[in-house]
């Protein structure tokens, strides 16, 4: 081997979907969820993705599979745990607005201790595995199929927003986001909780209403 070669990066466009929507006991996907895996499956059809990524919960690898079924190429499904389902950061106190604190400590907390003590491990495998510019010359995209809480931690992390920041993100079920990582620019968001693939019915479920605009 040549050590004298300078190793390359080349840019990363990461899309992060939020599984579509869930049945009451998160077995799987609703009818409505369904339509809307397929529909972004559609959107998504032409992108030269390398890996679908996606959580082991039912309603993000069934998400992911319809999605899958979609494109028009057969890029490999690869199943994990930091893409899955977990609180990645739990801030101290002295971290929050002191306006938001008490609502913000009590919604982290609604999780098990077991949850909170292994949820930022796998947040920072998380970063390790789906952020930053890719080895190699050529220019790579990646899908991740996941949750709500890890679209909000790694939308933080590319704004280099306070770790607590996570907790004010929202995201839709299938609605679209992406991330870029280049060698040479920090990271940028081209597109956030996009439902243009969706029509009207289905769209802002999984959004809480008192959040919605013009609600």
């Amino acid at each position: 081997m040549d050590e004298s070669r300078t190793a390359t990066t080349a840019t990363r466009y990461l899309y992060l979907a939020r599984h579509a929507e869930a049945l009451p006991d998160e077995s799987g996907l609703t009818e409505r969820g369904r339509r809307q895996a397929v529909l972004l499956g559609r959107r998504l059809q032409d992108i030269p993705f390398s890996t679908v990524h996606h959580g082991p919960l039912p309603r993000a690898a069934q998400t992911a599979h319809l999605v899958h079924e979609q494109l028009k190429t057969t890029p490999p499904l690869e199943v994990s745990e930091e893409a899955g389902d977990y609180v990645p950061h739990v801030p101290e106190r002295d971290e929050l607005p002191a306006d938001s604190a008490d609502h913000l400590l009590r919604f982290v907390h609604q999780a098990t201790p077991e949850e909170l003590r292994h949820g930022p491990e796998l947040a920072r495998l998380a970063l390790e595995r789906f952020t930053g510019p890719v080895d190699g010359d050529d220019v790579r995209h990646e899908l991740l199929i996941t949750h709500n809480f890890l679209i909000a931690w790694l939308v933080r992390h590319a704004l280099d927003a306070p770790a607590w920041r996570w907790l004010t993100l929202t995201h839709c079920n299938a609605a679209l986001t992406i991330l870029r990582y280049t060698p040479t620019h920090p990271s940028s968001i081209l597109l956030y909780n996009d439902m243009h693939h969706l029509p009207p019915d289905l769209r802002w479920t999984g959004f809480p209403t008192d959040l919605r605009p013009g609600e």
